[in-house]
């Protein structure tokens, strides 16, 4: 549910070209809106990402001739509970806004003589606007691109925003995504605090950050900022998902692992990866096909020579049987074929994008294509019907949406060449007959923004900016809100075909993707340095509000080495969304094909089956307050400064931190801990005491750092070879107190559900929420549970049967048990079992003992039931 509108709003008209709307839309949210005064101006569609329209101004006086009038909407001057203050001034105009409580100036567009940029420009092609930043200020955001210097922004790279096909290899560049929006976080004197700052404008910009300052360099559209007062991290994402979306809920068989390939030609070969998975005891939830299944590369058809359809429904029945899945690709652009079923649908009804009245002739994998118009719901309603027909023919459990940049092979104005085979060899060479258009202020705007680092022009190998959309729209304002479109009526066409809960992944995406996808990060490179990379690009997007997000394992092309497959797994393992996927022209580089690759891939990926409860109930929080599955370190450690800039390293929720291999030829990592206890979740008698200190740790091959952190318990089950498998395994709790504490509280939260429903809530009778608690005190620890909803939990069997306890002085003796406040009398069957831990330095020659390591074994506590276990410790 949105919030209510506003708590103040004031309107006034300024300089006679644009008016400023600033509206308190919640207590820690500032809407500031500039546009045109005279006329209306593009801006995103508010049917496509819905949100309160501002309101309307009613001028008064205009005054003396060349004085500016002013309009209100409301006579009061602050928001009592608001925490973000506007202000302004008329000449020149320019705006700032503080936050109440400590007086930080968080935006100022003011200009002075010895600033590098100017005041406010408002033009009809081009808007310009800055703000002034302290220099100790960490940004973070303005996506997506590739950043070599880490997940901080870098002062005087470059940060275009506009969708395009551009690989994930290239640096510094406008790739698959718009996100204008960045977190600003701040440590002065202590005192912590993290605001967020989001541009809403779909067309074209380039962002110069200097250090200290910010220029939006624009080429349409309005200037629509909101403002999240945070103070925390997790607060600005939480305000700005309550804005965009809150993250679509995903499926438990989604966090598995996947595995995909250009280049399973045939139904065997597809059928041949998932036996060779089985037989190398690899986990494996999740079969793709890329467009290898197509007749011709032709969106929702099938080869009846590769993939007949009898033989497919057969192989899909065994997937089925297994509780494994099966996704396939398509791509926006429909074949212009006339004996083409989808294509001859699409005509019927108008459906695609035009240029001089005619539809649009673009190129892509089947060759000459039509790109559907996804602004126009006549679209929407032919694309559900599209996916309806096809997922009668072929049972798949989601849809993989790629090229939707949209990707053009050629570019301008096209027509077909008669005669000439296309497409061609190799498929991505433009085979059309085309000529540049350079004729309108659309696609030869006054402004060039660095389209692919060198300035290419807006419609290179994508639509023509000149060619309209449903009611006129231009391709000019809409370009970057195509995959957008496309994700929203793919998820539309799920939700209204069946009640289950969809699983859809594009690769382009916009302010708002989250709400309906999942995304991975496009054709990467098998190197060490796209490896590091991956982290940032992941990271970034957990603030993005898309948290189910992954970089193709092993890298797409060209050929990994056996060595970084290695460590890659390792990583990729926790990547919220885990997929080995390559190119079509590299070697095979399924996880089994290596002996080493394949032990390593048991290692990491048995751990991130055991973890699946606590990634699901992450998904949970994601879902309902944008939390970011995977997230920087700082998001736990805000007054850790040392964390800042921390790109190699990453926490999954608020406690679990990955510390992967990043470099070839070693096995040691480097860590850095922030202050506090962490514990190995391989071997959990290692224990480091982080004094925010690096440490060497040691890293064999086949192994990843994986800790967690005091303080914290987390759920776990035995893992399994599917998701389905591991879900029906014991559940287990693993405490952590501080070492040697002997006193201290932890904390830890589960949630379950029937994850085939389409919502993802409690109360309705298919879901469990607990919350777990635990301290040790006086010699005397304690575990116990508060359930809510315990009925599914109950239904399903689930139960816990052990308890790690991590940290303690000493072992234990004498346990008590309840259940819903009732004694367990008999506790026979319960058995402690104790074990030494030391500290890293241990390895390294001091056997000081530290702390103890106490598991209780052969516990029956039902998860939907409260539970309550105490014992005393001996020593």
């Amino acid at each position: 549910m949105r919030p209510p509108f506003a708590t103040l709003c004031q309107v006034y008209t300024l300089l006679l070209y644009f008016l400023v709307v600033y509206v308190h839309e919640t207590e820690d949210r500032l809407r500031v809106h500039i546009t045109d005064a005279e006329k209306q101006r593009w801006e995103v569609p508010y049917d496509l990402l819905p949100r309160e329209q501002p309101p309307k101004a009613i001028k008064k006086s205009v005054g003396k001739t060349g004085e500016i009038p002013f309009a209100f909407a409301s006579s009061e001057t602050k928001s009592a509970g608001s925490e973000l203050i506007f202000s302004y001034i008329s000449d020149p105009f320019s705006f700032s806004v503080k936050r109440k409580s400590n007086g930080q100036t968080l935006f100022d567009s003011s200009s002075d003589k010895s600033d590098p940029y100017g005041n406010l420009v408002f033009k009809d092609q081009y808007i310009e606007i800055s703000t002034k930043l302290p220099k100790d200020a960490s940004l973070y955001g303005l996506g997506e691109n590739t950043q070599p210097h880490g997940i901080k922004l870098h002062p005087n790279d470059p940060y275009t925003i506009y969708t395009a096909d551009q690989s994930a290899i290239n640096l510094n560049m406008d790739l698959y995504g718009s996100h204008p929006v960045y977190m600003d976080l701040r440590n002065v004197g202590g005192e912590v605090t993290s605001h967020g700052v989001l541009l809403l404008n779909s067309n074209g910009m380039d962002v110069v950050y200097r250090g200290n300052s910010l220029t939006y360099k624009i080429i349409g559209g309005v200037l629509d900022f909101y403002f999240f007062a945070g103070p925390s991290p997790l607060s600005v994402v939480d305000q700005y998902t309550q804005l965009v979306g809150r993250p679509a809920p995903m499926p438990y068989w989604a966090l598995g692992f996947h595995q995909c390939r250009w280049g399973y030609k045939n139904v065997s070969v597809t059928e041949a990866v998932v036996e060779n998975y089985r037989k190398a005891k690899i986990p494996l939830d999740v079969i793709w096909n890329d467009d290898d299944h197509m007749d011709a590369a032709k969106d929702f058809t099938l080869d009846p020579i590769n993939f007949p359809r009898p033989k497919l429904l057969s192989f899909l029945e065994k997937v089925h049987s297994r509780g494994m899945k099966y996704i396939v690709l398509t791509d926006p652009g429909i074949g212009v074929d006339e004996s083409y079923g989808v294509f001859q649908r699409g005509m019927k009804d108008d459906v695609f994008i035009k240029y001089d009245g005619e539809p649009f002739l673009a190129q892509v994998w089947p060759g000459p294509v039509y790109f559907p118009d996804f602004l126009n719901p006549k679209t929407v309603a032919w694309w559900t019907d599209e996916i309806k027909r096809f997922r009668e023919l072929v049972p798949i459990d989601g849809l993989w949406i790629d090229m939707n940049e949209p990707s053009n092979f050629c570019s301008g104005k096209c027509k077909i060449v008669k005669g000439r085979p296309c497409p061609g060899d190799p498929g991505w060479d433009c085979c059309l007959d085309c000529v540049n258009i350079t004729t309108t202020r659309w696609d030869d705007p006054p402004y060039k923004i660095n389209v692919s680092g060198v300035h290419a022009a807006l419609g290179f190998k994508t639509i023509a900016t000149s060619a309209t959309h449903y009611n006129g729209v231009l391709e000019y304002d809409a370009h970057s809100l195509y995959g957008f479109s496309h994700t929203i009526a793919t998820h539309k066409a799920f939700r209204a075909l069946d009640e289950k809960r969809p699983f859809i992944l594009t690769r382009s995406t916009f302010v708002g993707s989250g709400h309906y996808a999942a995304h991975w990060t496009g054709d990467n490179k098998g190197t060490w340095e796209n490896l590091k990379y991956s982290i940032s690009t992941m990271l970034n997007f957990g603030i993005f509000g898309v948290p189910m997000v992954g970089s193709d394992i092993c890298g797409f092309y060209p050929a990994p080495t056996e060595e970084l497959c290695n460590r890659w797994i390792e990583l990729g393992a926790f990547y919220p969304f885990s997929r080995d996927h390559a190119n079509f022209y590299s070697p095979s580089q399924e996880l089994y094909v290596w002996d080493s690759v394949a032990e390593s891939a048991r290692n990491a990926l048995g751990m991130r089956y055991k973890l699946l409860p606590y990634l699901y109930t992450l998904n949970y929080e994601a879902h309902i307050s944008g939390a970011p599955i995977a997230r920087p370190v700082f998001f736990s450690f805000p007054n850790f400064t040392e964390s800042y800039g921390l790109s190699t390293q990453f926490l999954l929720g608020s406690s679990v931190m990955v510390s992967p291999v990043l470099k070839k030829g070693t096995s040691k990592v480097k860590a850095l801990f922030p202050p506090g206890t962490w514990y190995n979740l391989f071997d959990m008698t290692k224990t480091v005491i982080g004094k925010g200190q690096r440490v060497t740790l040691d890293a064999p091959l086949h192994e990843i750092n994986v800790h967690v952190y005091q303080n914290t318990i987390l759920p776990m089950q035995q893992g399994g070879m599917t998701s389905k498998e591991a879900r029906t395994t014991p559940f287990s709790l693993v405490v952590t107190f501080p070492s040697g504490a002997s006193k201290g509280d932890a904390r830890g939260k589960l949630y379950l559900d029937d994850d085939e429903l389409p919502e993802m809530k409690l109360g309705n009778g298919y879901s469990t929420y607990i919350d777990f608690y635990a301290t040790v005190n006086e010699k005397t620890v304690k575990v116990w549970s508060d359930v809510q909803e315990g009925k599914y939990a109950l239904q399903k069997g689930w139960a816990v049967e052990k308890v790690t306890v991590l940290g303690l002085e000493g072992i234990g003796g004498s346990l008590a048990v309840d259940i819903d406040g009732m004694p367990v009398s008999d506790t026979s069957s319960v058995e402690f079992y104790a074990s030494e831990q030391y500290h890293l330095e241990k390895l390294e020659g001091d056997s000081q003992k530290k702390g103890m390591m106490v598991e209780v074994r052969g516990l029956e506590l039902p998860l939907g039931k409260k539970f309550s276990m105490s014992w005393k410790m001996g020593i």
